[in-house]
């Protein structure tokens, strides 16, 4: 077992699209999304201990209870290899918290590969999947990362042949948004339906052309802005400053409250990037990550 402290980046993510198509037997909701990591990341230092599982973060909207994911990580996995070792997480934020962006969920899923790493159980993303699972629907794609079609509770998740690549102009509002309040507004006028074509139309189209991105849409948004609106005021202008710079693809994250524009030039996402900061919103600057960019900078790190 490893006893020095093991530093691993946590990757977000944004949705290219995401559809919701009823709601599950189980109470969740049935979900088609097109998940896409990028390279904004917080800092986990994972830090053994005798015993127990303790979490750090200094961010004030983070929990440092066993309703935090990353503690949670921890405690499947020692409950799941059958150790009494303890870990300390070390959290330094850079992802928006409650932003739509998966930094929760990063969060744990770099646990569970630092721990596998750390406690010597070599089990690799396939063997942590069902743990991922258990946690959250976004945990699984940040065991896999770069381009992936995301099914089921979203947890189904199946890589792209053709990964994007994409400057990526981010907007957070500061305006943190529940992700169960957001699902409980929709569920008010959601009608369940067989299917929806437009994210497969899309990927069957490879990811061609800026013409192809008219296809997505989030059928979060509206009961996102409903849930949020001071952020409706917002979209707007965001949403404009954005597609009027060149971005392919302008959008809501996953339930929100962070947009996000996609660019094929850099010049065009620093314009954009200004733009935003002048009209007074925090704009952060992010590249997407392909799948083997992403396996290399989360296994280049542990080591393997």
């Amino acid at each position: 077992m490893a006893l020095r402290p093991l530093r691993l980046r946590s990757y977000a993510k944004v949705n290219l699209g995401l559809e919701v198509l009823g709601r599950r037997e189980d109470g969740y909701h049935e979900l088609r999304t097109l998940f896409q990591t990028i390279d904004l990341h917080d800092d986990v230092t994972l830090r053994p201990r005798r015993e127990g599982v303790v979490v750090r973060c200094t961010h004030p909207l983070v929990p440092t209870g066993a309703e935090n994911l990353a503690v949670r990580a921890a405690i499947e996995m020692r409950r799941f290899a059958g150790l009494s070792e303890g870990v300390e997480i070390a959290i330094r934020k850079r992802i928006p918290v409650a932003g739509g962006l998966g930094g929760g969920s990063s969060n744990a899923a770099a646990v569970l590969l630092g721990l596998d790493r750390m406690w010597g159980l070599s089990l690799g993303p396939d063997g942590l999947h069902r743990l991922a699972r258990r946690l959250g629907a976004d945990v699984p794609f940040f065991l896999l990362g770069g381009t992936a079609l995301g099914l089921g509770r979203g947890d189904e998740v199946y890589p792209l042949r053709r990964q994007l690549r994409a400057h990526v102009v981010l907007v957070d509002p500061a305006l943190p948004i529940s992700t169960a309040r957001v699902f409980t507004r929709l569920d008010a006028g959601l009608t369940p339906r067989g299917n929806s074509n437009s994210i497969f139309y899309f990927v069957s189209r490879e990811l061609e052309g800026p013409g192809a991105y008219r296809l997505l849409v989030n059928e979060l948004e509206a009961a996102a802005l409903e849930e949020a609106p001071e952020l409706a005021v917002r979209s707007e202008r965001i949403r404009s400053v954005l597609l009027g710079e060149g971005a392919q693809l302008a959008a809501l994250s996953g339930s929100g409250s962070s947009y996000f524009g996609l660019f094929d030039d850099a010049r065009r996402a620093r314009r954009a990037r200004s733009a935003l900061a002048t009209e007074g919103f925090r704009a952060l600057a992010a590249s997407t990550l392909t799948l083997e960019q992403y396996r290399g900078a989360i296994w280049g790190r542990l080591g393997r």
